[in-house]
């Protein structure tokens, strides 16, 4: 009879918190000293702040070989939630003291997120169109990783908070993607497009578990002998002790991806982050500029392509007007005033998710008259009723369809 070899997966008994973090000693000690300069992506989230805060304890506590160079890369997207950067600026302080290049990884300012929709009038993220991820997140961050390559002139070690879990690991199907099992926005990404020319990637915690997460910021990461770490923050961004039982996760506030911004509701439910629920209102603001036909543009029908052929899609859905981009722009300004005079009252971070500098520029943007490429804003509405065209160049007049219809 054929006999096959178990791994530590199988059964029933799952692996321990000692045991995690042994994992993950062993998988550094493997991998580490083949290169001498190592960077950590870091979103604020739970599993990258959990990997940071772990890997820099490893090294302190000498349990693994301490490179030549550590430098960790703080993904600012301007949208994170309040309480996850009070947390990250905590960390970012406590690293410094140690000694360690810590670096807040920005988009150009053309290129953040307000700026970016309503300077340029590109509708927010939806449902097959999300440009986000790319633009606030993942081109920084490859940008950065650049010019640290260059002057280092060696590939690094990209050491990632990328988690799977044991399931994944059991059934030996480790799929990168967004959202799978509580992981973050963006966060598969980091394993997929960082150039391999420029960094060899380790995600170190690929088989914790979810609860391991939590246990490790809420009880293990703040204790003096694992680092004294400001984690206990992060953990109630989610939910607190009810974030494992919601498989919570996190990404920019008011995400007009997600179907819900279950961590922003969760956390203004908190006395001490209450004065952030004006923020609430993001997603109707989002969700009215995706589809109130006023406040879009259609392009009119007979597009064509570089080579004069009819474009497929004839007639597409395109830009924000400019009065869409005025409204938008202020209803943001106004939740942030309303959030930000509760707490200068109460004595609480402010938020700042769009400054004088971007609302300057984005007006910049708007007076030169600035569109999406293919755009010139002469467009009508989507609201102005035209002839439908099909990519074979035949017209079906509106009111003989509605007709038909009635």
């Amino acid at each position: 009879m054929k006999s096959e070899q178990q791994n530590i997966f199988e059964g029933t008994r799952r692996l321990q918190m000692d045991e995690s973090i042994e994992l993950t000693i062993r998988s550094m000690q493997a991998y580490g000293p083949t290169h001498k300069h190592w960077a950590i992506a870091w979103s604020g989230g739970k599993d990258s702040t959990a990997t940071l805060t772990l890997i820099v304890w490893l090294i302190e506590s000498g349990k693994i070989q301490r490179p030549e160079t550590l430098t960790v890369l703080f993904a600012d997207t301007r949208l994170e939630l309040v309480p996850l950067m009070a947390a990250a600026h905590d960390i970012m302080d406590d690293l410094r003291e140690l000694g360690i290049d810590v670096r807040i990884v920005m988009a150009p300012l053309d290129r953040r997120f307000f700026v970016y929709m309503f300077g340029r009038g590109v509708p927010p993220s939806g449902a097959g169109f999300r440009w986000c991820t790319g633009l606030i997140k993942i081109e920084p961050m490859a940008a950065e990783l650049r010019q640290l390559v260059g002057t280092l002139g060696e590939k690094v070690l990209m050491i990632t908070g990328v988690r799977q879990g044991e399931s994944a690991m059991r059934d030996q199907r480790i799929v990168m993607s967004c959202g799978k099992d509580g992981a973050e926005c963006g966060q598969g990404w980091y394993q997929e497009t960082l150039p391999a020319e420029l960094c060899d990637t380790l995600a170190p915690l690929l088989h914790w578990r979810v609860c391991h997460i939590w246990e490790w910021l809420r009880n293990w990461a703040p204790r003096a002998e694992y680092g004294d770490w400001s984690t206990k923050l992060v953990a109630e961004a989610y939910g607190g002790d009810e974030a494992e039982e919601k498989n919570a996760r996190t990404g920019c506030m008011g995400c007009p991806v997600a179907s819900k911004d279950v961590a922003l509701e969760t956390i203004v439910e908190r006395p001490s982050w209450a004065y952030l629920r004006p923020l609430l209102g993001l997603r109707a603001v989002f969700e009215r500029l995706r589809s109130d036909p006023n406040f879009r543009k259609r392009m009119p029908a007979g597009e064509r392509d570089a080579k004069g052929k009819l474009v497929k899609k004839q007639q597409r859905l395109g830009p924000l007007t400019m009065e869409a981009r005025q409204w938008g722009m202020q209803q943001v300004l106004t939740m942030q005033a309303a959030c930000n005079e509760l707490a200068v009252a109460q004595g609480r971070r402010k938020v700042d998710i769009l400054n004088p500098e971007e609302v300057a520029r984005i007006e910049e943007l708007m007076a030169a008259n600035t569109w999406p490429d293919k755009w010139t804003g002469e467009e009508p509405t989507a609201a102005v009723v035209q002839d439908q065209m099909y990519p074979d160049g035949s017209v079906w007049p509106v009111f003989d369809f509605l007709k038909s219809a009635a």
